[in-house]
């Protein structure tokens, strides 16, 4: 691998073609060598053929983006990342790629968990704010990036900065760190400067704030509609201050509409007169960013096929507009699953050099564009400075490392939180597990295995625990065992989960039969704590997920815990580990460790109405 010096030494007069070629970072997740339908493709891209190889080589492509189905074991993502800068430094401008990836911790996490270190995530580190206030945030940053950079992986689309005021936020949530604005500033500036004093360029995100929608930028286009006091105090503060504090490398925008900073309009590819969406607006990403926010790093758009955008432009005109409105890089602007679509880059480049020579993009402002993404590339060490097999032993060393995992279960440990409700005696104590018969009513087989591997671990002496999973076609029998459990432990995942989590727009076929089983998952569940609630028996609820539905579920219980994630692997379980989130749970259960994390969003029995599934009383468990 050449050193970062001689790379870096692009062409004294880039071409157009060159530089709007910097500006797109791919998604190279699937790829069928054999001819496909398009969007059909669902083989993992794990090794670089040789036909994108040449496409990043002949189009002195910018980045790419990496998602889970790309990454297996050290050795296969070293060796792809590898490919992937060696055909980059076959280009004309011999520029390094941005290799990114969406490791933020807790439920969005690409690379593999029984691999690499895997965090709660940001709420669980709001949490843990009001005692150990940003070290945890220092410490999932820093540990975050040494591991992906030991795999030559130098951007991560993190830390999510929104602010989530809206409980019923389908696609943020626990992705953020809590409601307050400032305390939402002062953990992501924490981590935006751990990860980039280790080398990787962080990605704040979702700008100008996506924590007070209701619907999934995904599937729809959200609009928020608050005052310009409000977004100033609250959406954008986090951006404000880290910007100020900590000159993040880039900033990632969102497919929302915000009336209150652009209230211009688009035609859409049907013909609708609609407001912009951020990721198109020149007032939101260059008067606003750029100019009133004095931001100089660089602008990524969010993925150029969610629905936010896709549904209403075609690929061509969603890139010329995001360009016009100031963003630097656009992200996945282009499927290029199949030898048939390969000539669709070329084609969007056309479109592309055609915009400029036509006078709709500004080639002085292609130019500065340029120059702020070739400088950050030099700013940072992208490449490998070692050969691959000195890389993949740095790797194996760090990847997982026992102090990592130390790292990994003390935030675990330190975000339990105990939530404070109307209906339950704060003063009530945990059941005693020893010598009962203690039930676990859980999602699914897999978290029931790892919350009862944990406590048997954890306890000094053996206990009966059975378990339900609520993903039992027939829960017939689940009446009897609840009816003869001297403690009831049940948990509850909310919301489902969203594309962001699942991968992304490839997967939204998987959407429909998911909402359909979570929905009938929500009444079984309710049903049977009803029961519990009924037979008064000692009874703790855990929320695994957003701690909001505490409000609907925690009013059959005696005591409700958060642990704001659930992390879990097959193997890991089959091989004696539950994971850090069921330890941590395990260790408060049986009463060895307090829960001491805070509430960072407001949990309100008022919000029982809104989070509840339909009512139905019907008995659905002999179905």
């Amino acid at each position: 691998m050449s050193s970062q010096a001689e790379v870096t030494s692009a062409a004294a007069q880039p071409t157009v073609r060159q530089m709007l070629g910097q500006k797109l970072m791919l998604d190279l997740r699937y790829y069928c060598s054999e001819p496909t339908a398009a969007g059909k493709c669902r083989t993992p891209l794990t090794s670089l053929p040789p036909e994108l190889a040449k496409l990043i080589s002949q189009y002195d492509i910018g980045g790419v983006i990496l998602f889970a189905e790309n990454l297996q074991h050290s050795e296969q993502i070293i060796g792809l990342n590898r490919q992937l800068q060696q055909a980059a430094a076959r280009s004309a401008l011999k520029q390094p790629l941005f290799i990114g990836i969406d490791q933020e911790g807790g439920r969005v996490a690409r690379l593999p968990r029984e691999l690499a270190t895997s965090f709660s995530g940001n709420m669980a580190i709001g949490a843990t704010y009001p005692e150990h206030g940003s070290h945890f945030a220092e410490l999932a940053g820093a540990i975050t990036a040494a591991e992906l950079l030991a795999l030559g992986i130098n951007v991560n689309f993190a830390p999510t900065v929104d602010v989530n005021v809206n409980p019923d936020n389908p696609v943020i949530n626990v992705r953020a760190f809590a409601e307050d604005p400032a305390v939402v500033a002062e953990l992501g500036g924490a981590m935006t400067a751990a990860m980039q004093q280790q080398g990787v360029i962080a990605a704040l995100k979702h700008f100008p704030g996506h924590g007070d929608t209701h619907v999934d930028s995904h599937l729809g286009l959200p609009r928020v509609e608050h005052s310009r006091e409000q977004i100033d105090q609250v959406d954008l503060l986090p951006f404000t201050e880290i910007i100020n504090k900590h000159q993040p490398g880039m900033i990632m925008t969102a497919h929302i509409q915000y009336p209150a900073l652009d209230s211009s309009t688009f035609t859409a590819k049907d013909g609708q007169q609609m407001i912009k969406p951020a990721t198109l607006s020149r007032a939101i990403l260059h008067d606003l960013l750029r100019q009133q926010m004095s931001y100089n790093g660089l602008i990524v758009t969010d993925a150029l096929d969610m629905a936010g955008i896709s549904h209403f432009f075609s690929p061509h005109d969603a890139v010329i507009a995001t360009f016009q409105a100031g963003a630097d890089i656009a992200l996945m602007p282009v499927k290029l699953q199949s030898p048939a679509e390969l000539a669709d880059l070329a084609a969007l480049l056309t479109a592309l050099e055609q915009a400029v020579a036509d006078g709709q993009l500004n080639k002085s402002e292609l130019f500065g564009s340029y120059q702020r993404i070739t400088q950050l590339k030099q700013q940072y060490p992208l490449l490998p400075e070692d050969t691959a097999a000195g890389q993949l032993a740095k790797a194996n060393d760090l990847l997982g490392s026992a102090a990592h995992r130390k790292a990994e279960l003390a935030l675990a440990q330190a975000a339990i939180t105990r939530i404070p409700l109307p209906q339950n005696d704060k003063n009530t104590a945990l059941p005693a597990l020893s010598g009962k018969q203690i039930v676990l009513l859980m999602p699914d087989s897999n978290k029931a295995a790892a919350l009862s591997l944990a406590l048997q671990q954890q306890s000094p002496q053996p206990l009966t625990i059975s378990s339900l999973s609520l993903l039992q076609d027939n829960l017939t029998e689940a009446a009897a065992l609840l009816t003869n459990a001297d403690v009831v432990i049940s948990a509850f995942i909310t919301p489902m989960p969203s594309l962001a989590e699942i991968g992304g727009m490839d997967d939204i076929s998987a959407l429909g039969p998911l909402a359909a089983r979570y929905q009938r998952q929500q009444q079984d569940f309710l049903n049977l704590l009803r029961q519990v609630a009924q037979q008064q028996t000692p009874h703790v609820f855990i929320s695994l997920r957003a701690p909001y539905d505490a409000a609907v579920y925690g009013q059959y219980a005696d005591v409700s815990l958060a642990s704001y994630a659930y992390n879990s692997e097959d193997k890991a379980i089959a091989a004696g580990d539950p994971g850090a989130t069921y330890t941590a749970l395990a260790r408060v259960l049986l009463g060895q460790v307090a829960a001491k994390g805070r509430l960072p969003v407001t949990v309100d029995s008022q919000l029982a109405t809104s989070l509840a599934p339909a009512a139905d009383d019907s008995d659905r468990q002999g179905r």
